[in-house]
């Protein structure tokens, strides 16, 4: 069996087509997952304009039970923020609200050990509740490496944002927040 060699020139071909294909993807990735959880908008928005209950539904928690938490700023509403430091599943970054319209969006800007990204919750009233809408947004730039990576993120955090929902719902419908 002949074995495929490498020359320079196939090496080059190849990163060719991997920087212009990276270049021709999207530079931005959206996901979003929503749920309708029996509460007002007004709880709703009290828990998660506020780090201090994150934990209790993230879906992240479980992956790391010793990663250190420490929050900075005011308790709740544009200024708050969290930090972590955690094993390689969860790694290290910070979160922080930068804005807070008070029972319809909360906007998070979130660092993952340098990489910036954005999260979004909407609150919207439906019948007997509220639908919960949770969007993550990333910019890629030039960066055809993180292009390509942006093409996995919905199957990367999708299921997490399901499962963070899900928890998020059980909290909120067996308390009285």
């Amino acid at each position: 069996m002949k074995l495929f060699r490498w020359t320079l020139a196939t090496i080059v071909a190849v990163g060719l087509v991997f920087v212009a294909g990276g270049l021709l993807l999207p530079s931005t990735t959206h996901v979003e997952r929503s749920v309708v959880i029996e509460r007002s908008p007004e709880q709703v928005f009290a828990t998660l304009d506020s780090f201090e209950r994150f934990n209790a539904w993230s879906p992240w928690a479980e992956y790391d039970p010793q990663a250190r938490y420490t929050f900075e700023g005011p308790a709740q509403g544009v200024g708050a923020r969290m930090r972590w430091v955690g094993n390689r599943a969860v790694g290290s970054g910070s979160q922080e609200i930068i804005a807070s319209e008070p029972h319809g969006r909360i906007v998070v800007a979130l660092d993952f050990d340098g990489s910036q990204a954005q999260a979004t919750y909407l609150l919207v009233p439906e019948a007997g509740g509220t639908r919960v809408t949770w969007a993550f947004d990333s910019a890629h730039g030039l960066n055809p490496f993180r292009r390509w990576l942006g093409l996995l993120f919905d199957r990367m955090i999708g299921a997490d944002y399901e499962k963070g929902l899900a928890r998020l719902k059980a909290l909120m419908e067996a308390s009285d927040a």
